[in-house]
């Protein structure tokens, strides 16, 4: 099989500008998902009344319904409303709205797994809720819920590949227009393959390394 290295090389700065815009998308994505998450959990493991079953109720509907629904929804649904937003907003918005809930889930776990003796000895020299939650008990829920974050960002990194359907030039979209027009079918999806490592393998190996860190912190070394 012999590719077409001319096409390729033409092609290269289109997949450069669709790989910035991916990157621009997930980072942001992924770091909103991680607050929203965080205030979900917290506030179903304070069982705070009213709002855990806001957030409860939010984590149904957010994992239960695709990301292609959601973002249909934000893209062509909220302009009914008079809410006019760009694509751009609306993926970013699309992958918090479905990522914060699997952020919440995994961190919740993590809260859960914090002794009950921990919590009671930092109540115990005086310390406030919030300094409980910044100094006791979230640092080890991070190290407890790492893999299950991890995970999720990888995950919600790859689910970029969907904002294509709102009319945004990712990796995908403009995958698909080059297979459309020029029929380098083969070296189109080449391309999309090596950008998608290139983007998920330093990600992953980033978050080996902080996995291991955290998981070495908790044995003082």
């Amino acid at each position: 099989m012999s590719l077409n290295w001319d096409f390729i090389v033409e092609v290269i700065p289109i997949y450069r500008s669709a790989i910035i815009l991916t990157i621009r998308i997930a980072i942001i994505g992924v770091v909103l998902s991680i607050i929203v998450g965080a205030v979900c959990s917290l506030i179903n493991y304070y069982k705070v009344r009213g709002l855990n079953l806001l957030v409860r109720a939010y984590i149904e509907l957010s994992r239960n319904t695709p990301l292609v629904i959601q973002l249909f929804f934000l893209y062509y649904g909220l302009p009914k409303l008079g809410i006019m937003l760009s694509n751009e907003a609306c993926a970013i918005l699309g992958l918090t709205f479905l990522g914060g809930s699997y952020m919440a889930e995994s961190l919740r776990s993590g809260l859960e797994a914090v002794s009950r003796v921990q919590v009671e000895l930092g109540l115990s020299i005086g310390l406030n809720t919030f300094q409980l939650i910044r100094f006791v008990i979230f640092p080890q829920a991070m190290s407890i819920a790492m893999p299950a974050l991890g995970a999720n960002c990888i995950f919600l990194i790859k689910e970029t590949s969907v904002v294509s359907i709102i009319a945004l030039r990712d990796l995908m979209s403009v995958t698909k227009e080059l297979i459309g027009m020029y029929y380098n079918t083969t070296e189109s999806l080449m391309l999309l393959v090596v950008c998608y490592l290139l983007l998920l393998l330093p990600v992953s190996f980033l978050l080996i390394f902080v996995e291991r860190r955290l998981r070495y912190a908790e044995f003082g070394v």
